[in-house]
């Protein structure tokens, strides 16, 4: 029996003797982390093993892989089931009684949206990249080729902190794209990667809101292409929203992508409540900018590529047939009940 066979085994006796949920969690995270998790680097070691022996070590990862699903599945039910001694303790009840309805708590809509995106996209190869809500002038503007006049840097558009010293320069994030510009000056091309979160601008209307939930993301190589790129957007739109889902794509401009595009998508929406009309935008995406790769170090005559952000809240009312924004926040139980 080899180590890593043994490594395995010792795994399956964690997950089987883990007693509480979070030891399970613990567990999982492990063993199947995006980032560091046992399994998931050995399986991105497999083409480090002589091609003989690869297809066997791989048949072996996928078996165990298998099982820890499996198994972690079922002790997550059995775990969630509370045992004989701990209901008779708690939760004694008069048979003759008509039984109380007891209501379940879940997640709210926006971080389960979020959840089901990196779901569909880590199925496309992107990793995920989290970073600061309170960003400097650098990353949120400078980085990404936006003018030093561009309106979006005024005060009615962003907000800007106050600081001891003037020159700091820094703001609530306006969108998650310096989370691009973090990610491609830690990592070689070529990448993959999207960036969910919260972002901040002074807008309020049925469509708009000063803080709401964006997740970018960027797919940076020798050979990608605008039909890449588009594929990629209807994929994640019939996806995440609706296979039926009516969308069109437009010319856009945005200083940090050309060709720029925009997509929108059929709503629901009350012309009387918002300025969008029978078309939403939730999409602004295009072809990454030269001057933006020149400013995380790749070479534009090599690399190519193209970068994304959905508006989190539109893309969730278009799939609900939600008509105002502003319902996501208000946290009426009436309206959070009904998903």
């Amino acid at each position: 029996m080899t180590d890593q066979q043994t490594n395995w085994e010792s795994f399956d006796g964690r997950i089987r003797a883990a007693k509480t949920a979070e030891e399970l969690a613990a567990v999982e995270q492990e063993l199947f982390g995006r980032k560091a998790g046992a399994m998931t680097l050995a399986l991105k070691a497999l083409h480090d093993v002589p091609e003989a022996e690869r297809k066997t070590a791989a048949a072996t990862l996928n078996t165990w892989k298998r099982t820890f699903e499996e198994l972690i599945t079922l002790r997550r039910k059995e775990l969630a089931s509370p045992s004989d001694d701990m209901l008779r303790m708690t939760d004694r009840i008069d048979v003759s009684l008509e039984l109380p309805e007891r209501e379940r708590g879940h997640l709210h809509l926006i971080p389960e949206f979020i959840r089901e995106v990196e779901e569909v996209f880590g199925r496309l190869g992107f990793d995920v990249a989290t970073g600061p809500e309170i960003e400097t002038e650098e990353f949120n503007f400078n980085l990404l080729n936006i003018p030093r006049d561009h309106p979006a840097r005024d005060a009615q558009d962003t907000f800007w902190l106050k600081t001891k010293n003037p020159e700091d320069r820094l703001l609530l994030r306006t969108q998650t794209s310096p989370m691009q510009i973090r990610y491609m000056q830690s990592h070689k091309p070529p990448l993959r990667v999207i960036a969910p979160g919260k972002v901040y601008r002074k807008d309020s209307d049925a469509t708009h809101s000063p803080m709401f939930h964006q997740f970018e993301g960027l797919m940076i190589g020798e050979d990608v292409t605008l039909a890449n790129m588009k594929a990629v957007m209807i994929e994640a739109i019939r996806t995440l929203v609706s296979p039926t889902a009516e969308f069109r794509f437009r010319t856009g401009f945005f200083p940090f992508v050309e060709p720029g595009l925009e997509v929108d998508m059929r709503w629901q929406g009350d012309d009387a409540a918002s300025r969008e009309g029978k078309w939403l935008e939730v999409v602004g995406c295009g072809m990454v900018h030269p001057n933006v790769l020149k400013n995380c170090g790749i070479d534009p005559r090599k690399y190519q590529g193209f970068a994304f952000g959905f508006g989190v809240e539109r893309m969730i009312m278009i799939k609900h047939q939600i008509p105002d924004l502003r319902a996501f926040f208000q946290g009426d139980l009436r309206f959070l009940r009904q998903f």
